[in-house]
């Protein structure tokens, strides 16, 4: 069953259309990844779902029920904001309490959703103490908690982690999925960082100017994008995308680009539908290139390079390469890295199979 269906939605301000036709389904339970940069649509997709900004057009159905037009105390949606908007001059407690005395609800059943949000949140030890005392983290959970106190049906986390430091959000980004995993609640979480939504979605929607662009697992978005903005998107290091073009004959068509033709790809019946000459990306992962040190023995593509830059990361090297004038990135573990310095010639091999294929004019997948 799904926990929220939007169709169609559109938002506009000014004249600009921050979400223009948004089309969304998340399942119950699901933790869901809203993936996109600055100003794609995330906190206003986010802001009218929840109900504080009403949409100009589309529906808005939760659990089945047409909530378009209710207000947002009927609609069961808690959002946590960027910021963490805690009350300096109260408690944590009385911070947490807060959204049930809105509601009235009666001081028992305060006290207890209080001890065992404060619980969940690992905020038993912080109760009396005011937000101003507390670490960034601890401000985080507080924050999360008076979403979750009101034990909605669906939680919206709009980029809850940008003021953290990289280490407080890797271990909030751990506790957002024990909450998931312990309470079963529906989450949405919205986020610039291809990081944060691969490692945290059971599937990923991709924005792009208001509009979803593709929705799937983390592995389909990595190995099947429907474009060059998603394959560009998704993976770090970025795909290598190289202009290429289409030759060959249909019975056996190619792509020709700076440092080798080939055919065979996954793409190959595909591309018979586009005529000679036709202007192509061709797309390789860092990770899927590998140095080759006999050609004869290599069971796929090679092209000669040359080493331009090398990127320590840790256990990983970024090796930025030159092949005939184009730039390709490849990463190796850092014990095999250290054969290769800066001006060494390589030659570098891939699975033709592990490729993408992309119209250069509509950037969209060819397969």
């Amino acid at each position: 069953m799904s926990a929220l269906k939007v169709t169609g939605l559109v938002k506009h301000f000014d004249g600009v259309k921050a979400v223009d036709g948004l089309d969304l389904e998340v399942h119950k339970g699901e933790f869901f990844a809203l993936l996109g940069p600055s100003a794609s649509g995330k906190t206003t997709s986010f802001r009218t779902i929840s109900g504080i900004e009403a949409p100009d057009a589309g529906t808005i159905e939760l659990n089945g029920q047409d909530m378009t037009g209710r207000p947002m105390q009927d609609r069961g949606v808690a959002m946590v904001f960027q910021t963490f908007a805690l009350y300096p001059h109260l408690t944590i407690r009385e911070n947490l309490a807060f959204p049930l005395r809105q509601k009235k609800m009666d001081k028992a059943a305060i006290e207890k959703r209080i001890g065992e949000t404060a619980e969940l949140l690992k905020l038993s030890h912080t109760l009396d103490r005011k937000p101003g005392t507390a670490s960034g983290g601890e401000q985080q959970r507080v924050a999360i908690g008076r979403a979750l106190i009101r034990h909605p049906e669906l939680l919206l986390l709009d980029e809850p982690l940008t003021n953290l430091d990289a280490k407080l959000r890797h271990d909030t980004r751990a506790e957002f999925k024990r909450i998931h995993r312990e309470r079963g609640i529906t989450i949405i979480y919205a986020t610039p960082d291809e990081l944060e939504a691969l490692t945290l979605g059971e599937r990923i929607g991709v924005l792009k100017d208001g509009k979803m662009v593709q929705v799937g697992t983390p592995d389909e978005l990595y190995e099947t994008p429907d474009n060059t903005y998603i394959a560009g998107m998704v993976g770090s290091p970025r795909i290598n995308l190289i202009d290429a073009t289409r030759r060959g004959s249909d019975a056996n068509p190619e792509i020709a680009s700076p440092f080798g033709d080939y055919s065979g790809g996954d793409w190959e019946s595909a591309l018979k539908g586009f005529p000679v000459g036709e202007q192509l990306i061709f797309g390789i992962r860092p990770h899927e290139i590998v140095p080759v040190e006999n050609s004869a023995d290599f069971q796929g593509p090679t092209f000669a390079a040359e080493v331009h830059l090398i990127e320590p990361l840790g256990d990983v090297v970024i090796l930025d390469l030159i092949a005939n004038n184009s730039r390709l990135k490849m990463v190796l573990p850092e014990e095999q890295a250290v054969a290769y310095q800066v001006g060494k010639r390589m030659t570098c091999g891939f699975d033709l199979q592990t490729t993408q294929l992309f119209a250069k004019e509509t950037g969209t997948a060819i397969r």
